[in-house]
């Protein structure tokens, strides 16, 4: 069995974590400026500072107390970035752009990652760097699947919710829209009963699959790395 000190787990995990939630964020921000929205550069929120983006509860707390849980599930969130769609010149079809700007930035970054991982299996075992890298790797892979994957639910006010919104036809969006005051109390039901994963999990398993593929990993191998960077 893989053995993983406490050190090595928090190294691996920290800096996927923050670029996944940095990366994805931004991502909104700079396609909504493309389509003619600064609300999110004029507010200083287009930006790789993880701080800026950093949400006490949803990004630090939610998380923390769900690691403590049984069951491996991790749900969290940062702050949004701001977007003001009536500075958009087709506000229905700019802002589902928008929206998918983010799980389309975590999609990238899991390839990103599945990449460095391939690099780290090819350094020789006494490379230092070499067993940091792979665990960033696979944690990197994880976490952007993970949200890639959530995201894109079609549930107002995640990023696949807007994405249908901005398909559907005005009233049937008009009335789909109205979910999103209920959307984050539907999620944590979804959550809380379980549904949430059976939903999620046969998605993330095959986007794993995929990416161990890319970083050249035989099957199973990393979910050997990942059961030991989140085993307590």
């Amino acid at each position: 069995m893989l053995q993983v000190s406490t050190v090595q787990q928090i190294s691996a995990w920290v800096m996927p974590v923050l670029l996944a939630i940095t990366v994805h964020e931004t991502a909104h921000g700079w396609v909504a400026r493309r389509f003619g929205d600064k609300t999110a550069e004029m507010l200083g929120r287009l930006t790789l500072n993880p701080i800026k983006h950093i949400d006490p509860v949803g990004t630090i707390l939610v998380p923390a107390v769900m690691l403590l849980l049984p069951g491996g599930f991790v749900f969290g969130w940062a702050k949004p970035v701001p977007v003001d769609w009536r500075n958009f010149k087709h506000p229905k079809q700019d802002m589902a752009w928008v929206a998918v700007a983010g799980p389309a930035s975590n999609l990238l970054m899991a390839l990103a990652w599945a990449l460095a991982a391939r690099v780290a299996l090819g350094l020789s075992a006494d490379n230092w760097i070499a067993l940091p890298l792979l665990f960033m790797g696979v944690a990197g892979i994880f976490i952007n699947t993970i949200l890639m994957v959530l995201n894109l639910l079609p549930l107002p006010p995640l990023d696949g919710g807007r994405v249908v919104t901005g398909l559907l036809p005005a009233p049937y969006a008009y009335q789909f829209a109205r979910i999103e005051p209920y959307g984050f109390f539907i999620l944590v039901a979804l959550l809380m009963t379980g549904v949430l994963s059976i939903v999620m999990w046969p998605v993330v398993q095959l986007f794993l699959q995929l990416m161990a593929s890319v970083a050249g990993m035989k099957p199973g191998y990393l979910e050997t790395i990942l059961f030991a960077l989140m085993r307590s």
